[in-house]
Order: structure tokens, then C-alpha cells, then sequence
């Protein structure tokens, strides 16, 4: 739920702006269905309520993210690039996690 709350934040507009980027068809739709899904879809696997319903489209948004976004990365979520007196520093992550 977070990650649509995120979205629905800064904006259905830019969301729909970096899947345009990214190549998705109807970006405004996606991204609209998309912060829909991450809002009610998770909100209803929370509450135990049309678990089988919710998951499917769930899965689905996961496997765009996956497919879109994370794969070029390889599989690890996590990349520590290094350590500088700022902390640790991170690089893009993979698709272990929608996975």
C-alpha cells in the first residue's frame, strides 16, 4: 500500500510520466490501475478479504515491475556499491524482491 500511496502523492501524472518512459501502453490508465491495485488490491490481501481476486492483478503489476524495471539489474535486491563517511551507498536493485 505504501508504494501507491507514493504514487498517488506526487501525482498519477508523473507515475504515468516514467511508464510513458518506459514503453507501457495507455500510460494514464496503468497508471492509474496500477495505484489503484497497490491501494485497494493490498488493502484487501491486509484484511484477508478476496484474497484470490486480489492477488492476481497484484501478481501482475509485480511482473511488469519485474519484467520493465528491475530485471537489467540481475536478481539481488541489494548492491552496496561502497561505504563513504555518509553511509552506505547503493546501486539499482533487482528483481528478487517483486519476485
Amino acid at each position: 500500500m505504501e508504494h501507491g500511496s507514493a504514487k498517488l502523492s506526487r501525482g498519477p501524472d508523473a507515475f504515468a510520466g516514467i511508464l510513458q518512459q518506459l514503453g507501457v501502453p495507455m500510460p494514464h490508465v496503468a497508471a492509474w490501475l496500477t495505484i489503484g491495485t497497490e491501494l485497494l488490491g493490498e488493502l484487501a490481501l491486509l484484511l484477508g478479504a478476496f484474497v484470490v481476486w486480489a492477488s492476481i492483478p497484484t501478481a501482475l503489476v509485480l511482473l511488469v515491475a519485474m519484467v520493465t524495471v528491475h530485471l537489467p539489474y540481475g536478481f539481488s535486491s541489494v548492491k552496496l556499491l561502497g561505504i563513504s563517511y555518509s553511509g552506505a551507498q547503493f546501486g539499482p536493485v533487482g528483481y528478487e524482491l517483486d519476485l
